[in-house]
């Protein structure tokens, strides 16, 4: 900051000062302006990927790496905002502070530091100077991963009088007994691999960093053992998606190693899931993952048990057969299938564009219904929607006689009139939901690991895969930390937890 006694009193010199300062001004001017126009470039940018996110291309984008060029796009934005920043301060400005004072959460511990003057008495008359307020400021700290030891003792205690009495608290139950890992850091090796996607062998580095070895096999291990404690729960989620009157199910690919062959097989994960929460229900949403060495349309048989009731699924021939054999077993299809045939091709066809348009009027009546009644629902949907549904199919059927029966249209137009039943069903029963994207929800975490996996190892692999995938599923639905219930759950089913008594471990349970 300049101060008066800073300035020249020579008249010529004060004269060569202010061109000085109105140079120095000047540069400053053209490098924040510069600054500003690369911070408005770059969200210019963002602005753009969102819209391409949540706008009428989605579907073009994959999410994966629209993610990943947005974090590019927001670290070269963050660049140009500190470059902005400096500027202003190298001119004698202050820096721009940005308040966040109680943003962060309150469970967090706080630990204080006190910036304060050397010295406390007034410059001007040498008095005592007293407190009039202080500025706060929070900020968002980390410890790294932080290792310890438990050390458990249990003393041995005997008896003077009968020296062979010896008495001595039990050793507490282990997920891995004999080994080194507490519950809670075999909870964080699950979490870190089946939620944050991260390999077993980059977690080994990652503790290696800190002087931990430990090898990717015994990590490995752990991961096994506890996936046989967690798998009772997987199954009674399974079960109790069975009894239910309403699923959805797909599946998606999982390569698993086939070390007969050298090289990878294509194994199947199948996803069956329940929400019912659009039309107000109170039963807590949940999904199960069952994994298969292949995607033969009785899987999904074998999966559902006796299932009886609405099935919301893709077009896989697996789940009409299914239906066929199953007579207790109703077919409703998704409308973002669809959709997705004929938005691939609208750009060039008129008639793909008018299906669009059409389509979208279904989608702006479900948004308007969604959260009311399952009655409400269908009554609305008989009023307005049913019309929409109906003339679709006349233009439908119209149109496939005009057009090549060869072409991409034409098989847009019969994918969607041979599956017509399944997806009129929603508008006579408002437990219906208009697409099946509840359950492709929760197979795009199934899709990301195996992106940093890229295959599982065996065929069980791809089965402990399944069951811990639900749990920590089923968390993320309930809206509590998978690393929190899987210590407190994987302690108690050391400890000899009841099997028949599996249902108070579930995740729901935690936030009932």
């Amino acid at each position: 900051m300049l101060m008066e006694a800073d300035l020249p009193e020579d008249v010529e010199a004060l004269r060569a000062f202010a061109l000085e300062q109105s140079r120095k001004l000047a540069d400053v001017m053209v490098a924040k302006g510069e600054s500003d126009a690369e911070i408005e470039r770059l969200q210019s940018i963002i602005d753009a990927f969102v819209r391409h996110r949540f706008g009428r291309k989605s579907e073009q984008l994959d999410p994966d790496q629209l993610e990943l060029c947005l974090e590019d796009i927001e670290t070269a934005l963050g660049k140009a905002r500190a470059v902005s920043e400096a500027v202003v301060t190298k001119a004698g400005g202050e820096r721009p502070r940005k308040a966040n004072r109680g943003s962060l959460p309150a469970h967090l511990d706080r630990i204080e530091q006190v910036i304060d003057v050397e010295d406390k008495s007034c410059t001007c008359c040498g008095g005592a100077l007293h407190q009039i307020g202080e500025d706060v400021a929070e900020r968002l700290d980390v410890v790294p991963t932080t290792f310890r030891v438990l050390v458990t003792r249990r003393p041995r205690y005997g008896c003077r009088s009968c020296e062979s009495a010896i008495v001595q608290a039990p050793a507490p139950a282990r997920i891995v007994e004999g080994g080194i890992p507490t519950e809670a850091l075999i909870a964080q090796v699950l979490v870190a691999k089946y939620a944050d996607h991260l390999p077993l062998y980059r977690q080994a580095q990652i503790y290696a960093r800190e002087g931990i070895q430990l090898d990717r096999s015994t990590l490995a291990d752990w991961v096994g053992r506890a996936a046989w404690y967690l798998r009772p729960l997987r199954d009674h989620i399974l079960e109790r998606l069975r009894r239910s009157e309403r699923l959805f199910a797909d599946e998606t690919t999982a390569p698993v190693l086939d070390p007969g062959r050298g090289r990878t097989k294509t194994g199947q994960l199948w996803a069956y899931a329940r929400d019912d929460r659009p039309w107000g229900s109170e039963d807590p949403p949940m999904v199960a993952y069952v994994y298969a060495a292949d995607r033969k349309g009785e899987r999904a048989e074998a999966h559902l048990g006796d299932f009886a009731g609405i099935l919301q699924v893709d077009g896989f021939g697996g789940y009409a057969a299914l239906a066929r054999r199953r007579q207790q077993v109703s077919l409703a299809f998704c409308w973002s299938h669809v959709r997705r045939k004929f938005y691939e091709l609208a750009d060039n066809s008129p008639v793909a564009a008018e299906v669009l348009r059409r389509i979208a009027m279904l989608y702006a009546i479900e948004d308007e219904v969604r959260g009311t009644s399952a009655e409400q629902r269908r009554a609305v949907r008989a009023e307005r929607a049913r019309a929409i549904v109906d003339d679709l199919h006349v233009y439908l059927e119209a149109r496939l006689r005009q057009v090549s029966a060869k072409s991409k249209l034409a098989d847009a137009i019969r994918y969607a009139l041979t599956r017509w039943a399944g997806l009129s069903l929603f508008l006579d029963d408002g437990r219906v939901e208009l697409d099946s994207n509840t359950v492709e929800r929760s197979i795009r975490p199934l899709a990301l690991n195996r992106k940093n996996a890229l295959f599982a190892g065996s065929d069980e692999g791809g089965d402990n895969w399944a069951v811990i995938a639900t749990l920590i599923e089923n968390c993320k639905i309930s809206g509590i930390n998978p690393h929190a219930w899987l210590t407190d759950t994987l302690a108690k089913l050391a400890s000899g937890h009841p099997a028949n008594a599996v249902g108070e471990l579930m995740p729901w349970t935690a936030v009932a």
